[in-house]
């Protein structure tokens, strides 16, 4: 017995490390075997600290980096993986006027897609509102049944609420597709071939605090949420804190935290049904409201709209849909025409399946859309990109973890910065680019400050 507890406290301590549940249970009989042996073999019975146990490369094998994992624990062998140098395919394009372009596209894909905000601030710790049909519209009280059919077919209220903190791993495909501007449209054939690999980890916890790495090709982006300052660092721009009210994470919406995702559409209407992939959906709408955008709005640059919707499916009850509308109007300094920017994200949640009795996807793509116009109809420019992810690790309530993990970097910048940062308030000359990344360059102008408008990306 006494064995078993020692077992089991070095499991512990594991899981506080970093090693997630799933793969500590993994572990092979000699495994446990040689971490239940005892250092010294005195006669007192005592022994040492039992030896971290190890996921990753073999200690042995010589790896300066395997060794600090199993100092460190596992999670942070994961972010050593987050770093390491890009893929050969990468490092295929990465020379002359290609590389340069991969480079591009690099930015482009990670700052729209890689770490996205939701439309609105929730707290998924206040309750959602009692199912009432009396002197509610039919729109509202629909929404609010939908919602509730949600969370029972997620695990119920009770199970979700009793989540203190979560973590996943997963991969990531991303890719741009194509690119049109002045008319001409230039189509990516060998996006299957191209598209650049990468992972993630999520890390989040009550209330209202997440941490997000995703590295891809070579670059990485890391985002998170200490509950009262939203933050973001990228190669690019460095860290920066986020402008208007701290909001959640739209990948943690896409199937990841039910309870997150019915408290965004607390306030949503049913606006009528839809087949998605032939499975009759419920959708709910949301809309921004305009304190919200007015706070994210700054100088020339205004957050117009930011619609979420949400498709419910009939049978299951589960979130299978997220569709993103979000429009800024940039002013010209020199009295000409406005630009405007619309970009729109439509992803699809798929394979759920149970984790510690709650539903969770483990898989899904989504598709992006960048859409510059407003000026003369030559100079309007559209990019449509894809994503595919899927999730290899859940685990809830997982021990050790605290607020310690959410401290913002030490070199924010003073000052929040809005989603229009790089948002072009004047023309400039593209005469030297190529046509087909004329519309890529434009669209990367403005990558990161739609990255936090939040909902798109």
């Amino acid at each position: 017995m006494d064995r078993k507890q020692g077992f089991f406290s070095a499991l512990r301590e594991e899981v506080a490390r970093g090693l997630s549940p799933a793969r500590a249970r993994r572990k092979s009989a000699a495994d446990v075997a040689a971490a239940l042996r005892y250092a010294g073999g005195g006669g007192g019975g005592g022994g040492e600290m039992l030896a971290p146990l190890m996921e990753g490369p073999d200690p042995e094998s010589g790896d300066g980096g395997a060794r600090a994992a199993r100092r460190e624990g596992w999670g942070r062998w994961v972010r050593g993986q987050l770093t390491r140098a890009p893929s050969s395919s990468a490092a295929a394009g990465g020379g002359g006027g290609g590389g340069a372009a991969r480079r591009n596209d690099l930015r482009l894909l990670l700052g729209v897609m890689g770490a996205p905000l939701a439309p609105v601030h929730v707290s998924a710790a206040e309750p959602l509102p009692h199912l009432s049909i009396k002197d509610t519209p039919i729109e509202t009280s629909s929404a609010q049944y939908i919602l509730q059919q949600y969370l029972a077919a997620s695990g119920g209220q009770r199970l979700l609420s009793s989540v203190r903190n979560s973590y996943a791993m997963g991969k990531v495909r991303m890719v741009a597709t194509e690119v049109e501007t002045g008319g001409r449209v230039v189509r990516n054939r060998m996006a299957a071939h191209t598209a650049e690999p990468g992972r993630f980890v999520l890390w989040q916890m009550a209330p209202e605090m997440w941490y997000i790495e995703m590295a891809v090709g070579g670059s990485k982006v890391h985002a998170g949420c200490n509950g009262k300052l939203v933050w973001r660092h990228t190669p690019w721009l460095g860290a920066h804190s986020a402008k208007g009210p701290v909001r959640p994470l739209r990948r943690a919406l896409q199937g990841l935290d039910p309870l997150t995702a019915a408290s965004m559409f607390a306030g949503s209407r049913c606006i009528g049904e839809r087949k998605v992939n032939g499975e009759d959906c419920f959708i709910l709408k949301l809309c921004a409201d305009p304190e919200t955008l007015r706070a994210r709005s700054e100088g020339l640059a205004e957050i117009i709209r930011h619609v979420l919707f949400g498709y419910f499916s009939q049978k299951t009850g589960l979130l299978v849909h997220l569709e993103d509308s979000h429009l800024t109007r940039i002013q010209s300094t020199t009295g000409g025409d406005a630009v405007y920017w619309e970009t729109t994200i439509n992803s699809f949640i798929e394979d759920y399946r149970p984790v510690e009795g709650i539903m969770v996807a483990h898989a899904g793509r989504s598709a992006v859309t960048l859409f510059r116009f407003g000026e003369v109809a030559m100079s309007h420019t559209k990019t449509r990109m894809e994503e595919a992810w899927s999730i290899e690790e859940v685990a809830f309530n997982v021990p050790g973890l605290s607020m310690d993990c959410f401290i913002p970097p030490t070199d924010i910048k003073s000052g929040s910065i809005s989603e229009t940062v790089e948002l072009p308030h004047g023309e400039k000359s593209k005469a030297g680019l190529l046509p087909s990344h004329s519309a890529k360059v434009a669209a990367l102008e403005k990558a990161d400050n739609v990255s936090w408008s939040g909902s798109l990306q």
